[in-house]
C-alpha cells in the first residue's frame, strides 16, 4: 500500500500575505534603491586607485581619462613635457620616382601606420609620448634612392627609429621601389638635425 503526501494546503492568511508582497508598487522602491546603489558601487571604483570599470561615454569615465593623461605627462621624460623638445615623426618622400599626389599620399600613409605598428611591439613609451604631443608629422623630399639611405644611417646613428616604405608595384612604381623613409617619432631637435636640410613636399 502506498500512501502519498499532499502538500500542506496555503491558508488564507498566506495567500493574502502573498498578494500583497508581489504588488508592483512594492518592487518599484527595491528597484530604485538597488539601481542607485549600483551608481554609487560604480562611481566608487571609478574614483578609487583602479581604474577597470567601463562605464561607457559617462562623465566620470571622461573625467578619469583626464586625470590619467594628466598623470602621464606628468611622468613624461623632460624631452616629450619640455615644448622646446615634442616629438615629431618625417617623412621623406623621393622625388625621382614622379608618384603622384595621391600615391604619395598613400605611401607617407603606409609609412606612418608601419612606424606606430613597429613601435606597439617595440617602444610603446615612445609610442605613447608621441600621442601627447598630438603626433605632429611633417613630409619633405629627397632626391633619390642614396640620399634617403644617407637620411636613414644618420638617423639610425643617433637612435632614431626608422622605417621604409617598399612599393608592391600595383600602380605606377616597380615592384619594390622604397618610396618613403619615416624618420621618428623623436625630440624636434634630434629629428631635425637629420632632415631639417631637406626641403617640404
Amino acid at each position: 500500500m502506498q500512501i502519498y503526501s499532499r502538500p500542506p494546503k496555503k491558508s488564507k492568511e498566506q495567500k493574502e500575505w502573498l498578494g500583497v508582497s508581489f504588488r508592483p508598487e512594492n518592487f518599484i522602491p527595491g528597484v530604485v534603491i538597488g539601481f542607485i546603489l549600483g551608481l554609487l558601487l560604480d562611481w566608487s571604483k571609478a574614483s578609487g586607485p583602479s581604474r577597470n570599470t567601463n562605464l561607457g561615454n559617462s562623465s566620470l569615465t571622461r573625467k578619469s581619462r583626464l586625470l590619467s593623461r594628466n598623470q602621464k605627462e606628468k611622468t613624461m621624460t623632460p624631452a616629450a613635457a619640455n615644448s622646446d623638445h615634442e616629438l615629431k615623426m618625417v617623412l621623406v618622400v623621393r622625388r625621382d620616382l614622379k608618384m603622384g599626389q595621391g600615391k604619395i599620399a598613400s605611401q607617407c600613409a603606409h609609412a606612418a601606420t608601419g612606424m606606430y605598428s613597429e613601435l606597439m611591439s617595440s617602444d610603446r613609451s615612445l609610442l605613447r609620448q608621441w600621442e601627447v604631443c598630438g603626433q605632429p608629422k611633417i613630409v619633405v623630399a629627397c632626391k633619390n634612392q642614396q640620399e634617403m639611405n644617407k637620411v636613414k644611417e644618420a638617423a639610425e646613428s643617433i637612435g632614431l627609429p626608422t622605417f621604409v616604405v617598399a612599393d608592391a608595384g600595383r600602380t605606377q612604381v616597380a615592384s619594390g621601389s622604397k618610396t618613403v623613409l619615416a624618420v621618428g617619432p623623436g625630440s624636434k631637435s634630434a629629428v631635425d638635425s637629420i632632415t631639417g636640410k631637406l626641403n617640404l613636399l
